[in-house]
Order: C-alpha cells, then sequence, then structure tokens
C-alpha cells in the first residue's frame, strides 16, 4: 500500500538535536534503500517534507514512522493512496 505522508518538524528553540538529525538522515537513507521510503521531497522554505512510503498495513506505517529519530518533535499527516483509472501505469 502507498502512503502520502507530510511531516513537519518543529524543534523546541535552544533543544540540541544535533545527534538526531544525523540519526535521522541515516533512517532515512536506510527505509529508502530497503524500498520502504520511496519519495522524500522537502518543502520549501519549512522544516518539512512530503514523502511516499510503501508499506503492507497501517500498523507498519505507525511502527516505521515512530522509529524516526525525531519523531517526538514532528506533526504527521497520513493519506492512503490508491491507483487512479487515468494514470498510464493502470492502462
Amino acid at each position: 500500500m502507498l502512503f502520502h505522508v507530510r511531516m513537519d518538524v518543529a524543534i523546541p528553540p535552544g533543544l540540541d538535536v544535533t545527534d538526531r538529525v544525523a540519526a535521522e538522515k541515516a533512517r532515512a537513507l536506510e527505509l529508502q534503500r530497503a524500498g520502504v521510503w520511496v519519495h522524500l521531497w522537502r518543502i520549501v522554505g519549512r522544516y518539512s517534507n512530503f514523502s511516499v512510503f510503501d508499506v503492507a498495513t497501517n500498523d507498519e506505517l505507525h511502527d516505521i514512522l515512530s522509529t524516526l529519530p525525531l519523531y517526538p518533535f514532528m506533526k504527521i499527516e497520513v493519506t492512503p493512496l490508491a491507483t487512479h483509472p487515468s494514470d498510464l501505469a493502470a492502462q
């Protein structure tokens, strides 16, 4: 199943998250190499991203998102995706 995920990060002022940011990058790369995090785009002007995950279930997505080191500082919106009948791949 594909999921569109928006992640907005809000780190409290003065909190040093240098190690968490490095760990976040490593985890994101690991998930991309595994084929789970299939797209990742930065939202210009924000500490946010749009992503697409390919996982079997809602629970699997939740479990993955909760492993992200910056998860405690994220507001996350998830939208399940389905193939559109007019998509070229559906033809």
